[in-house]
């Protein structure tokens, strides 16, 4: 069956969200297969059903309207070759999608390598285009697309078949979600794409930054052979991207390979690709850009600060350092709490090509721009700490004295008293409280993290009359702290 309007809305909500059926049941209350009959259509959902939906997405009634539209007004059943369900014999051997930012416009141009591997000519190609300006607050994006709503016109969506233009048949039209048949045909001829063949289509649109947020979604829809994506920035909006990766069951893990990251002119490109995705996998991208009024002006930064900088961490001067990070309401923020856990292992993979960490180091959420209490540390042995919700509970009366340095004024070391050993008490995934703790090299490293989520930095625990002394006159870097 083909999907239906509250089908479609309730698809659009889920990628949105970035929610694996098996989270969204969870936090429904609904197993992850009734989720899945829902989705295809093999069961009618219940009024019980969407309102639940509806509250989890925070979707301000969209999902019960699409609901009343659907199933409060009898209509037949399109039959399998209406619908264009013909097209699940298309394979993809190439998805590849470009998005292009410059001057408050993205241009999204997506190329598709199709082959007809069924029985029956295939005579048209579903596109789905979806926005959220507001990923993070589902009220505030509501609010934006009712009063605002997301135009054909402002969109100019455009498509090829090789050299032929083809013909745009429009599926669904909502506020912030339009799903379109790109036929192949136009008005001079029709070109079907018959079993055994191949083709190329290419289609473009465009959204102002003010309708799309900092994400851009890639879905498997149809058996794909390779998937890629190159996003285009300015250099001057120094961008940092990081990328998750969730299916039916597996929720927001980090990318499997790494977002490539090149630069040209004034320009900065991130590549990245993948071979055989599992169908219905969802890969997200997503970003951080220095805010506009400062994006064309370049930072007067000495070389090892300007690095830190231009691969996306947040520099000194900007505020949301010195405010207290907001805790995760776990496990129902989990899905949050694990993309930004993901963003952070990104920004820290890129922040270790630049540099050498003998001691080990650490990143909080804070120092990439999002203002929650989590942060990653890796051991010198490379084991990877997770932190979420943390705080000192205790702390020995034993310290010592060693240099520190922050990603966030990467130029100078410090030298910061820290107590020897201390307690932290933290919250995993699932919501329960863990106390775990850390020795000498490690409690400091930790300490430094937990200070960066309250909004201060090691500067702030030096002691009166100490100054740092620049990272060129420092001796210590790729070695590990010495402890007798």
């Amino acid at each position: 069956m083909t999907d239906n309007g509250f089908i479609a809305e309730f698809k659009r909500l889920r990628d949105v969200r970035g929610l694996s059926q098996t989270r969204l049941g969870a936090l429904m209350g609904y197993d992850r297969s009734y989720l899945s009959k829902i989705e295809t259509g093999v069961e009618r959902p219940g009024l019980d059903f969407v309102r639940r939906a509806d509250a989890v997405f925070e979707a301000a009634g969209s999902l019960l309207r699409a609901w009343h539209a659907e199933y409060d007004t009898p209509k037949g059943t399109p039959s399998q070759r209406e619908s264009g369900e013909s097209a699940s014999s298309l394979i993809v051997e190439h998805d590849h999608a470009e998005l292009i930012y410059n001057r408050g416009m993205y241009q999204a141009v997506m190329r598709r390598t199709l082959l007809n591997a069924g029985t029956e000519p295939v005579s048209k190609y579903l596109v789905r285009i979806s926005v959220d300006r507001y990923p993070g607050d589902p009220a505030r994006s509501n609010e934006l697309y009712r009063r605002d709503p997301l135009t054909w016109d402002e969109l100019q969506l455009i498509a090829h078949c090789g050299d032929e233009p083809m013909s745009i048949q429009i599926r669904h039209d909502r506020d912030a979600f339009k799903e379109v048949w790109l036929l192949f045909a136009n008005s001079s001829a029709q070109f079907p794409l018959y079993p055994g063949e191949k083709t190329q289509i290419t289609y473009s649109y465009q959204v102002s930054e003010n309708k799309w947020g900092p994400w851009f979604q890639r879905a498997v829809r149809l058996p794909t052979k390779k998937l890629s994506v190159d996003l285009d920035f300015p250099m001057t909006a120094q961008p940092s991207v990081w990328g998750t990766e969730t299916g039916m069951e597996m929720d927001g893990l980090p990318f499997r390979s790494q977002i490539r990251r090149v630069q040209f002119a004034d320009r900065v490109r991130f590549s990245w690709m993948t071979e055989n995705p599992p169908l219905h996998a969802r890969y997200r991208l997503e970003w951080r850009m220095k805010p506009g009024d400062q994006a064309g002006k370049a930072p007067i930064v000495t070389t090892a600060t300007q690095q830190m900088s231009e691969i996306g961490i947040v520099q000194v001067e900007e505020a949301i350092l010195r405010e207290q990070a907001y805790p995760f309401d776990l496990p129902t923020e989990a899905e949050d709490a694990r993309r930004v856990v993901a963003a952070l292992a990104a920004s820290m993979e890129r922040v270790s090509q630049v540099h050498t960490f003998g001691k080990g180091m650490g990143i909080a959420a804070p120092q990439i721009g999002i203002g929650r209490a989590a942060a990653l540390v890796r051991t010198p042995d490379g084991e990877m700490i997770t932190l979420l919700n943390p705080r000192v509970i205790d702390e020995s009366a034993e310290t010592d004295e060693k240099y520190e340095g922050c990603l966030s004024f990467f130029d100078v070391r410090g030298m910061v008293p820290r107590p020897l050993t201390i307690d932290v008490e933290h919250t995993d995934i699932d919501g329960n409280r863990r106390i775990a703790t850390f020795e000498q090299g490690l409690a400091r490293l930790v300490a430094h993290e937990i200070d960066h989520l309250e909004g201060r930095l090691y500067t702030d625990r030096m002691r009166p009359g100490v100054s740092t002394i620049s990272v060129e006159q420092y001796t210590g870097t790729g070695q590990k702290w010495n402890y007798r």
